[in-house]
């Protein structure tokens, strides 16, 4: 008969097994690209939620990003859904207001890994944020009532326009204000400036093309009178001079070029705009 004492394992052996167990099962979870968040990290990209990809907007500004019901969906969201997918997490969004991206304080307090908005890329933005390459191209148009009779700016001397605060539309109003004669309202988002043409509050509103002819689609009262070409780009935002920052913006130049060539980029852009994009 064997003893007990021969089959039992020491206690230093059994810590020895213990031990191995551990590392297999770190190792293991290590590997599993479930989580996500190993996968940013061998990048070399340090996120601000673990497993996800936090990008900051203000809502609404449909078809680029919106709510439909709890989910925030949109033209942007799905390019940026190109580098959550691709880092391996989550994309989370969150609605701050506009002004917060733009001057990059949103990165500088860890609120988000990007920013997204249809953001027009301008030089005073590239000297504050990290911005990828241009993604679409825009420019400024006049909404109005359907059968007004302003057909420019010209026509609205003395008249309301409405605009959204922070934006590159804003900035062509005030400018165009001095020389035309008309009165710039400001509005904290595109749902208030675009309702209050509607409404009668402001007698026209200027903001990008791709808003408001999708507004105007959804609302046939409503008008784009004229189109002023601004040689516009939209490009999405990151920290500058970060690492993690310089790396998604990198990353996302990558995709955006890979997604053009695959045909990727023209399946999402008919999904939210009903047309191909110009060549």
């Amino acid at each position: 008969m064997i003893s007990q004492k021969s089959v039992r394992p020491s206690r230093a052996k059994l810590a020895t097994v213990a031990v191995a167990l551990l590392a297999l099962s770190v190792s293991a979870c290590g590997k599993d690209s479930g989580s996500g968040g190993d996968t940013a990290k061998l990048d070399g990209i340090k996120l601000v939620k673990s497993g996800k990809l936090t990008t900051c907007t203000h809502l609404s500004y449909k078809p680029f990003e919106y709510k439909d019901g709890s989910k925030v969906v949109g033209f942007d969201v799905d390019l940026m859904d190109l580098l959550a997918k691709d880092l391996g997490v989550e994309q989370e969004v969150i609605s701050i207001e506009w002004a917060q991206i733009t001057s990059g304080a949103a990165f500088q307090a860890k609120k988000c890994d990007m920013g997204m908005g249809a953001m027009t890329i301008t030089p005073t933005r590239q000297a504050a944020i990290g911005i990828t390459s241009p993604y679409m191209d825009a420019s400024q148009v006049l909404l109005v009532k359907k059968g007004a009779p302003y057909k420019s700016l010209e026509d609205l001397k003395g008249k309301k326009i409405g605009v959204q605060a922070d934006t590159t539309g804003k900035d062509y109003a005030d400018a165009a204000a001095k020389k035309d004669g008309f009165e710039v309202i400001v509005f904290n988002d595109l749902a208030l400036q675009t309702n209050s043409v509607k409404s009668g509050k402001v007698d026209a509103a200027i903001n990008d093309n791709g808003a408001l002819y999708n507004f105007v689609t959804a609302n046939p009262d409503t008008e784009v009178a004229t189109e002023f070409d601004t040689g516009e780009k939209y490009g999405f935002a990151a920290k500058k001079g970060d690492p993690s920052g310089d790396k998604l913006v990198s990353k996302f130049n990558d995709l955006l070029a890979k997604a053009k060539s695959d045909g990727t980029y023209n399946t999402i852009y008919k999904k939210w705009f009903g047309i191909e994009p110009k060549k």
